[in-house]
């Protein structure tokens, strides 16, 4: 009986011939040989397949640790440390005067003016996208100004621009705008110059000719250049740069302060267009004023 079902085993199998007349020995010997062949592994269809060995998906970087399934925490922004100086003379003149003088309407008033160059000077985390042909706005500010003019002079030269017509966005920072300034792409600094000037109200057009103001032009790992430049205004007397001639920088990056008050100018490069609208609220870092190719939007109203 039991030489029967090896028989039968072994022949569906393919390890027998029917015609073949076999001994009780060569049945058992390839009844063991079956035996020890390994079953096949189920396979899984291949849909399924795709879907397990699919790798996660990647975390993007960026300035705060994004961790998936965790929300953001709010954080008071810290102090930049231009700003400590200023907020060291504006409390002791309240210290002075509340000490000194008695605390009157004056001490109160400087009090006040000491809260506000502390939020002048805050400097807080950003968000800043990452991606391909995007451009980031430099600064906080009203979205002022969007106009096609001739690449300046001063953008000219080696490290520079071409001659011709660019896309010009305008950013303005009144004096309770966050006034840390931030790379617009990821990139080296090829050309920056400065060029003393007037102190007109930065929301005029001609104060990107007059005022005093710095250009900076960056070039990205394809070879497009992006220009900007800090303009100081009817407050802003000072324009800070912190950085130089073939540093790189990421996107996002801090780069420069203007003290109390001013504006910036986004050179758009060729084939990129505004994705904000003028009246709208740009923030440093995180708004992203040009992308390369269709516009993302086809108007914007106000409301």
């Amino acid at each position: 009986m039991n030489c029967q079902v090896a028989y039968d085993g072994a022949k569906a199998a393919g390890m027998t011939d029917p015609e073949k007349k076999l001994t009780i020995e060569e049945l058992e010997a390839e009844l063991n040989a079956l035996k020890a062949t390994p079953e096949a592994e189920p396979q899984l269809p291949s849909s399924l397949q795709q879907q397990t060995l699919a790798p996660p998906p990647e975390v993007p970087a960026g300035p705060l640790p994004l961790v998936p399934g965790e929300s953001a925490k709010y954080r008071l922004p810290d102090m930049h440390p231009e700003g400590r100086k200023f907020l060291g003379i504006a409390l002791a003149a309240v210290l002075f005067s509340g000490l000194v003088l008695e605390w009157t309407a004056l001490s109160f008033l400087l009090l006040g003016i000491a809260i506000w160059v502390a939020a002048f000077f805050r400097d807080p985390v950003r968000v800043t996208p990452l991606g391909e042909n995007l451009i980031v706005s430099p600064a906080d500010g009203l979205v002022s100004l969007i106009t096609n003019v001739e690449v300046p002079r001063q953008l000219l030269g080696e490290g520079g621009l071409n001659e011709g017509l660019v896309t010009r966005v305008t950013v303005f920072m009144n004096v309770f705008d966050v006034h840390v300034n931030r790379a617009p792409i990821a990139g080296r600094l090829t050309r920056i110059v400065y060029v003393p000037g007037k102190f007109l109200n930065a929301d005029l057009d001609k104060a990107s000719e007059e005022n005093e103001r710095q250009y900076f032009v960056m070039e990205d790992a394809s070879g497009v250049r992006v220009a900007f430049t800090q303009i100081a205004g009817l407050v802003a007397r000072r324009i800070m740069k912190w950085v130089d001639v073939g540093q790189a920088l990421k996107a996002g990056e801090r780069f420069g302060l203007i003290r109390f008050g001013s504006r910036v100018d986004v050179f758009l490069p060729a084939g990129y267009v505004p994705a904000v609208a003028v009246g709208q609220r740009a923030i440093a870092g995180e708004t992203v004023l040009a992308v390369k190719g269709a516009p993302l939007m086809q108007g914007a109203q106000a409301q």
